[in-house]
């Protein structure tokens, strides 16, 4: 084996992780043991899922026949994770493990659509509360306004732009909407996620024609998208900008969100959070709830409070976290 080599993990199979190395040569890797013991996984304890992760700083050390092994991983600027699903037979009490999605990520683009899927805000905020509680850029991209000739999304625009997101509307069939969204991914680390439908995969390939992802198409029967990528794959478009392609997901619940601490993600909710009556209100059925109150007298928007409710209820309460 050659002295160790920097590499960035872009792809992700079973047992082997493959890497780009300063060259942007793909290598398949190999993960020692060590690693394994390491990150062990034991029933009824919060433990993470994934010992590598798509995005990940790792060096490795290069063998006779072009294949690599994993001897360091380096530690995560950031990282986006979720709940995985319950394990079958797992006790009442740590059975949600945390499934890391990507690391390393500037920017989260957040994809969804006017219609055919109709707009999903709950998801929107599922994932603004992932990426704000990981301090990863969030921007929100609502494709397909080709099918709103009556502009009626413009409300939702303007509702994230007020709390202070970025807001692209694109359209692959009318080509629109994609040169400043371009320019916003040039440089950066991509993390692209929307439920399967959205226009993601067409909307990469527009902008990034030699991606070639593939497309997928929507169920007449239920309306939703059909899954074209099952795993997170970081895609090179040129020396400094990156895209991570994701699943296609329906849900996405954010992992280690405290109960108390749901709030501070909501950045709508800040200049009323300090006046309410508890430190530690939740701002659920608390007495003396400004944040209640301003929902009440509409200076929070009623669906963003229903969405904080919401993903309130889903927080299991005896997580240690």
């Amino acid at each position: 084996m050659e002295a160790a080599i920097p590499g960035t993990i872009f792809k992700i199979e079973s047992k082997d992780y493959y890497l780009f190395d300063e060259n942007f040569n793909e290598i398949r890797c190999s993960l020692p043991g060590k690693f394994q013991k390491e990150y062990a996984l034991k029933r009824d304890k919060l433990f993470i899922m994934d010992i590598v992760a798509v995005g990940d700083k790792v060096d490795f050390e290069l063998n006779k026949d072009g294949t690599g092994v994993i001897n360091k991983i380096h530690p995560r600027k950031n990282f986006i994770a979720r709940k995985a699903p319950r394990i079958k037979g797992a006790g009442t009490r740590g059975e949600r493990l945390e499934q890391i999605v990507a690391s390393n990520i500037d920017n989260l683009i957040i994809v969804s659509s006017c219609h055919a899927p109709k707009f999903n805000n709950r998801l929107i905020d599922r994932l603004i509360v992932a990426s704000e509680s990981s301090h990863i850029n969030i921007i929100i991209v609502v494709n397909k306004v080709d099918l709103d000739p009556s502009g009626q999304i413009n409300e939702w625009v303007s509702l994230y732009e007020s709390i202070g997101y970025r807001v692209f509307k694109t359209s692959v069939v009318e080509k629109s909407g994609t040169e400043k969204l371009m320019k916003s991914l040039s440089g950066k680390i991509n993390l692209i996620w929307g439920q399967s439908g959205v226009g993601k995969s067409s909307l990469l390939n527009l902008i990034y024609p030699s991606l070639q992802l593939k497309v997928g198409e929507i169920s007449h029967s239920t309306s939703k998208g059909k899954h074209t990528t099952v795993t997170s794959v970081l895609k090179k478009i040129d020396s400094n900008t990156f895209v991570i392609d994701t699943p296609g997901m329906r849900e996405m619940d954010p992992y280690g969100i405290r109960k108390q601490d749901l709030s501070h993600y909501f950045k709508d909710f800040y200049p009323f959070a300090e006046e309410c009556r508890f430190n530690t209100c939740t701002h659920h059925h608390e007495p003396g709830c400004a944040v209640a109150m301003a929902v009440s007298g509409g200076k929070i928007h009623a669906e963003r409070y229903q969405s904080y409710l919401n993903l309130l209820d889903t927080i299991e309460s005896d997580m240690n976290f």
